[in-house]
């Protein structure tokens, strides 16, 4: 063993060897005890003591004399009082007392203490409050949200309200587990989840306590809960209903434990779980991104991150109105995260350039250049610029005095004292007599590597994906259109509005008949309904022109706005009307209110009938109220009796309005129908038959054979011009279908642009099938979107409609899309290897990897494979291989052997050996894609 290693496991042996009090009392180990004990120098057991603090495993305790303790070792006794940045404490004593001290939530409702609380979240904020103390323990929420928009935060404010108002004990736990970690592990992730007895698993020799049962009287968080296997929602959702479980390896279920659930996911719930989980999750709540919060409060977000460094730098900050202005305006993709990760990269500058003085400047000039372009995001949309100027003064000073931490252990905090890193090189360096020029270059190089390199880790952007299909410059400046679109528009777009505003782009530029595209027919008439969405459209074309230095036919501006409505049409939620109409003075009302207060003023209402009123007698206020509701996706009416429900047609042809109706209704019933219609998007079909299944379990539904129309079968391909992308993912979509079947199917490219009237006339002459796009038509078909359909998932769809209308299916297994963004990029880049044959031996060592690590990779992941691998067989083929730089670890050489013998494929068919530099680099590629905990070792 190692001296550094021996040093740590003494400390780690002794340390458990004593009690709390016991710790308290010594506070650590000293170096000289140390020394004796194992029988080595002093001089030589400090070393190696700060280096273990500096590596973060020790906390050094600054008495006389220094004391050192391990940081988990002060985990496990006394929880989260020592921040992650911190490497020395001047008493374990005295910082474990203060914590102690009555948290704020006593004196104070904790959901006040967030920015925003009377702003953006406020209804969030009563819908969780509702969710908390409803009788008898609360309801299971699923919290949504972007990346770094604060769903953990928001999770831990609820568990801070149930214990201001007494719902939870002041020792009640919040037990946080992210399903991602075992997503590929189904076995380890339930026993991690409800844990296990002796023998139920290779490996499992005695009995384990699961995370259910340790946050008993508690709440149990589940992160990125959308990763959660089907059985691990089935055992979910049945502990849900009874609170009863087993553990692994167990038959019957003895066990009980009283636990409120939360979820968080970025992912759309209708496509990533199980109905009989949904409908367990009564309250879903929708976290706002950082552009739709108000002016006032991204102001305030930026003052209080501000405020958290200057507590951690100890040093007051004075900060140029352009410096906020730019952090508001970089915000892209991340959130808050991201305007955290921003705000330490430019405090760490300004310390560096600052040390010899009692404060830290932040002004324009010192601001990395992807920050400083905020200033002109925010420079662009005049209503905003206004604000934020009337807001902050021109040079606002921040003290971290009063700075709180609303949570003691945030992800987006960095794991390194950022400082300190600063510190000590700029010190070793200027020993070394380097100039303070080159110092400050070096130094805030490294720290930005830190930074980004860390935040890279934590943040899951997406759209990384969509990187592969469109050149780089494109999706940074489909992200800048963004910013500024929500920023002006007041809403948030979600990332579907990078797909398609980056393919739309790209389409153009890829296009080889830009100046033959023909303007839309006269639309004076759509102009005038979206206008404002056209002005917007008319600055985003100014903006592709000037970053791209290329000229936009005029009619582009109509394209970009009518992309802006179908995008904005796409994220609006709740557009199925529901009626509640019950028998009783107020049964419906009561319902409806409940209701409200739970899932927020939604699209229902409430017809009460009073017993001795008849069907006939009340029709009128049904019709009224379905006319109400209806937002053109028809109307759900949820009844109490037959007498209602056999009159579904007569509603119909009085209000002309399209009504499902679904009798015995239930409170648990009306919350999963609102669910569904505003947090899932469904329709009114889709809506009916998944209530009605839910409710109605006796009934077995069979499907039925679809009727023979004797129309051609199409599938229709819908993007905002009806050229550019459409007419792509036209060809991508007939490639597919030719692969995949030797049926008859027509694709058929349309606009968004008058879409309704020309679906309904095309219906006339097809059977149409599916659509493909930006925007749902309104037509009782499959819908896929444009991401679903690239990255794999609608091309299973497709498959499945296919079969299920008793057509034949030849190639179930297709790669012709992966094929075709592939060979356009290689085509143009590959100059010593055919791209057509490398493509084939590439999708075998794909195939070969998959099979070797048990996965499966998306088409999105596939195609970043293909394309890094091809250009290193070009680079073996040169000579010119690149040299590995990164630190070996031993998940890395375990998944090394395995590329390596997957790469056999190449070496045969292309006779071209792959060094192991380029090998490392694929194992990272793998790693960064699929992460370590998808990869099971062997």
């Amino acid at each position: 063993m190692k001296r550094i290693e021996r040093i740590y496991q003494y400390l780690q042996d002794k340390s458990n060897e004593l009690t709390k009090e016991q710790i308290l009392e010594i506070e650590g180990f000293t170096a000289s005890d140390m020394a004796k004990e194992l029988e080595m120098l002093r001089n030589n057991v400090s070393l190696e003591l700060n280096n273990l603090v500096r590596d973060g495993r020790v906390v050094k305790i600054k008495k006389r004399p220094v004391r050192y303790i391990p940081r988990d070792v002060i985990q496990k006794f006394f929880g989260n009082i020592v921040d992650r940045t911190v490497l020395e404490i001047p008493s374990l004593t005295a910082l474990y007392q203060e914590k102690e001290k009555p948290a704020i939530h006593k004196n104070e409702d904790p959901f006040n203490l967030m920015i925003g609380a009377e702003g953006s979240l406020t209804k969030l904020i009563d819908q969780a409050k509702a969710a908390v103390v409803y009788p008898p323990n609360g309801l299971h929420t699923l919290i949504l949200g972007p990346t770094g928009s604060g769903k953990t935060l928001f999770a831990h404010m609820m568990h801070e309200y149930a214990k201001y108002v007494g719902r939870m004990n002041e020792h009640s736990p919040f037990i946080v587990f992210n399903c991602a970690d075992y997503y590929n592990n189904p076995q380890l992730l339930l026993s991690q989840l409800f844990g296990h007895v002796s023998g139920a698993f290779t490996g499992a020799t005695g009995n384990k306590q699961g995370l259910v049962e340790k946050a008993d009287g508690g709440i149990l968080f589940l992160d990125e809960v959308h990763r959660l296997p089907p059985e691990g929602q089935e055992m979910i959702f049945y502990f849900m209903d009874t609170g009863r479980f087993n553990k692994l390896g167990e038959v019957e279920r003895n066990h009980t434990s009283n636990v409120l659930i939360i979820g968080a996911t970025t992912e759309d719930p209708s496509s990533s779980f199980l109905n009989t989980f949904l409908r367990r999750i009564p309250i879903t709540i929708t976290i706002p991104s950082f552009h739709g919060r108000k002016v006032e409060e991204k102001v305030e977000l930026c003052k209080y991150l501000l405020a958290k460094e200057a507590k951690r730098v100890n040093k007051e900050l004075r900060v140029h109105a352009d410096v906020i202005k730019a952090l508001i305006g970089a915000v892209t993709f991340g959130n808050v995260g991201q305007l955290k990760s921003h705000i330490q990269l430019v405090c760490a500058q300004g310390f560096l350039e600052s040390m010899n003085k009692p404060y830290i400047t932040l002004s324009l000039k010192t601001l990395p250049q992807e920050i400083k372009e905020g200033l002109s995001r925010v420079s662009r949309n005049v209503n905003e610029n206004e604000k934020i100027t009337k807001l902050i003064n021109t040079v606002t000073i921040i003290t971290g005095e009063g700075s709180k931490e609303l949570v003691e252990d945030d992800v987006y905090d960095l794991p390194f004292d950022m400082y300190k890193i600063i510190e000590d090189k700029a010190r070793l360096l200027k020993e070394e007599g380097v100039e303070d020029e080159e110092i400050n270059k070096f130094v805030e190089t490294d720290i930005k590597i830190h930074i980004k390199s860390f935040y890279q880790q934590v943040s899951k952007y997406h759209n990384m994906e969509l990187a592969k299909l469109v050149n780089k410059q494109v999706l940074e400046l489909a992200e800048e259109l963004r910013s500024f679109a929500e920023s002006v528009l007041n809403r948030t777009f979600n990332d579907k509005f990078i797909y398609f505003i980056s393919l739309h782009i790209d389409g153009f530029l890829q296009g080889k008949n830009h100046d033959q595209r023909t303007a839309p027919p006269a639309l004076d008439e759509t102009i005038k309904e979206i206008e404002k969405e056209y002005q917007v459209a008319s600055k985003m074309k100014e903006i592709i022109e000037e970053r791209l230095q290329i000229t936009l036919p005029e009619f582009e501006t109509t394209y970009l706005a009518m992309l802006l409505v179908s995008i904005n049409e796409l994220n609006q939620k709740g557009k199925v009307g529901i009626v509640v109409a019950t028998h009783g003075n107020s049964t419906a009302s009561s319902m409806v209110e409940v209701a409200k207060e739970l899932l927020g003023d939604y699209n229902i209402v409430a017809v009460d009938m009073p017993l001795d009123v008849g069907f006939y007698d009340i029709l009128d206020d049904i019709v009224a109220a379905v006319r109400e509701v209806d937002r053109g996706e028809g109307v759900l009416m949820l009844v109490d009796m037959g007498s209602l429900y056999y009159f579904e047609e007569q509603i119909h042809e009085k209000s002309g309005v399209a009504v499902k109706a679904i009798d015995m209704v239930s409170m648990p019933m009306v919350l999963d129908a609102v669910r569904r219609s505003n947090f899932l998007d469904m329709d009114l079909n889709s809506i009916y038959q998944s209530v009605q299944k839910s409710y109605y379990k006796s009934e077995e539904e069979v499907p039925e054979k679809p009727k023979e129309s004797g129309k051609p079968k199409a599938i229709l391909t819908i993007c905002s011009s009806g050229q550019g992308t459409a007419i792509k993912l036209e060809e991508m979509t007939e490639l597919f279908i030719n692969d995949i079947t030797t049926e008859n199917i027509t694709i058929i490219p349309l606009s968004t642009i008058g879409l309704n009237a020309e679906v309904e006339r095309i219906s006339k002459i097809y059977d149409i099938l599916a659509a493909v796009g930006v925007k749902k038509p309104h037509l009782d078909v499959p819908f896929i979107s444009l991401e679903k359909f690239i990255e794999g998932e609608g091309q299973k769809l497709i498959e499945q409609i296919i079969k299920s209308g008793h057509m034949t299916v030849k190639n179930s297994e297709s790669d012709v899309i992966i094929r075709a963004l592939c060979e356009d990029t290689l085509k143009s880049l590959l100059v010593y290897l055919n791209p057509t044959r490398a493509i084939s031996v590439l999708l075998k060592f794909c195939g070969q990897l998959q099979k070797q690590l048990d996965v499966y990779f998306k088409n999105t992941t596939v195609i970043r494979i293909i394309v890094h691998t091809a250009f290193a067989i070009e680079r073996a083929i040169t000579r010119a291989e690149l040299v590995y730089k990164g630190e070996p670890t031993d998940k890395g050489t375990a998944l090394l052997k395995k590329v390596k013998d997957a790469a056999d494929v190449i070496d045969k068919n292309l006779n071209v050996t792959l060094s192991n530099n380029e090998l490392w680099y694929i194992v990272d590629l793998l790693l960064d894609e699929i992460g370590s905990k998808s990869i099971k070792e062997d």
